[in-house]
């Protein structure tokens, strides 16, 4: 039983952040490796020479939410022989979506305040 299941079985029913809600308020998903970042990144100094194998094993998820704020999430493989984009992708977007709960909460907090408030 996941913890909105569990919130309901006890009758809560106050306004509260729900998975539902949190994949309703992303607008678009973008998915690369920091390689690809890097070959697409216009020269800077910082980033001359051949690309290091590594940087293919980093992935990189970019949510942006309907609001057009973005939050990101990584995922990075030690070995290169364990190294699974799809996987990589479900953990980079895991972590992403990590940021977006306390977004989330803040704005319902705000709007509880203001309602509490009067506002």
């Amino acid at each position: 039983m996941n913890t909105e299941q569990e919130l309901q079985a006890l009758g809560k029913t106050a306004p509260r952040i729900t998975e539902n809600a949190i994949e309703d308020n992303i607008a678009s998903e973008w998915y690369f490796t920091a390689a690809q970042g890097v070959i697409g990144a216009p020269p800077s100094g910082h980033n001359d020479g051949p690309v290091p194998e590594t940087l293919s094993l980093l992935t990189i998820c970019v949510l942006v939410l309907v609001n057009g704020f973005s939050v990101t999430g990584t995922s990075a493989c030690a070995s290169p022989d364990n190294f699974d984009a799809d996987i990589g992708r479900k953990v980079a977007r895991r972590n992403a979506l990590n940021h977006i709960w306390p977004l989330m909460g803040y704005e319902l907090r705000t709007k509880l305040h203001a309602a509490e408030q009067g506002s």
